[in-house]
């Protein structure tokens, strides 16, 4: 059993806290943390067990089990989510800190990113907006919004189904304390999420189970905001399609005040070539790597031609 335990000293819980907040941990993460520490206080010396981030046996056997849905789901894609990947990944892997021109005037939480990646989609042919969501909280369901890519694909019967583009997936499932195999069930998500919406719930579920089975062995309640019905209301609630910033809000220079967003990308292309290179590694040259090459020339030739 993998056993990983904190300090439990007063002093100790402050630190914990000090570093949870400028440690990179999702908005949630901090209000998970949050819940660590009030434990700590309440409880004193006799939540010496709670402090400690381990793998139970019979929670490590859940965790187990729900990677290889993980594992499962991630191969079992239809082919044109897999060639819209390619894409994706190829097109975001491919931005300049320069190309992110069009910046909200103030926090834009890397909605800049998200307008760029449309333009290149757009530029490459697809039907590709930015979607903006809010909802109102009702009874343990916390209010909330967000924003995503969609596009949307037509087939040859006529019909047209919207598959999701999220750059900060890994990021909404992050928690405090979480335990080993937890951490690797959250490495194993993809960077960037790129699918259907059924494929999506399948994901949500698996990570709300995982979350539920390491935040009780640390004697920790499942938060609202880490609910499936939260969860599912970032991508399923009424959403309004845009494929241009907000002129009014958008400043056309370069701007130093916006560093913040230069670091996203910086982060995202980074653990993006990360998981690329670890695909190519496990999966030595083969039909998908010739797709990307195949993809790659007709994105080149389509930038060219306009």
């Amino acid at each position: 059993m993998e056993l990983l335990c904190t300090t439990t000293t007063a002093t100790a819980a402050g630190d914990l806290w000090a570093r949870g907040i400028g440690g990179g941990f999702s908005h949630e993460s901090e209000h998970d943390l949050a819940l660590m520490v009030s434990d700590f206080l309440e409880n004193g010396s006799a939540g010496t067990d709670s402090l400690c981030s381990s793998d139970s046996d019979s929670g490590f056997s859940d965790l187990a089990h729900l990677a290889d849905k993980i594992s499962f789901y991630k191969r079992s894609v239809p082919q044109y989510e897999m060639d819209l990947t390619l894409v994706v990944h190829s097109l975001i892997l491919s931005i300049k800190e320069t190309d992110l021109h069009a910046v909200k005037s103030d926090q834009c939480n890397a909605s800049c990113i998200r307008f760029v990646l449309v333009k290149l989609l757009r530029l490459s042919g697809y039907d590709a907006a930015v979607c903006s969501t809010r909802w109102q909280g009702s009874g343990k369901v916390p209010g909330g919004d967000h924003e995503y890519i969609d596009v949307v694909n037509y087939n040859t019967a006529g019909s047209s189904e919207r598959l999701i583009i999220d750059i900060d997936f890994r990021s909404y499932f992050e928690i405090a304390r979480a335990v080993d195999s937890y951490d690797r069930i959250l490495k194993s998500l993809p960077v960037v999420y790129v699918g259907s919406l059924i494929r999506l719930k399948q994901f949500l579920q698996v990570m709300v189970d995982a979350a539920r089975s390491s935040l009780s062995q640390n004697s920790m309640p499942l938060p609202p905001w880490r609910s499936l019905a939260y969860l599912q209301a970032k991508w399923q609630s009424p959403h309004q399609r845009d494929f241009n910033p907000d002129e009014q809000n958008i400043t056309t220079t370069y701007s130093l005040d916006h560093k913040q967003c230069r670091g996203h990308l910086k982060r995202l292309q980074s653990s993006l070539h990360s998981e690329v290179e670890a695909e190519r590694f496990l999966n030595p040259i083969n039909s998908d790597n010739t797709r990307w090459l195949k993809l790659e020339r007709r994105r080149h030739f389509s930038l060219r031609a306009l």
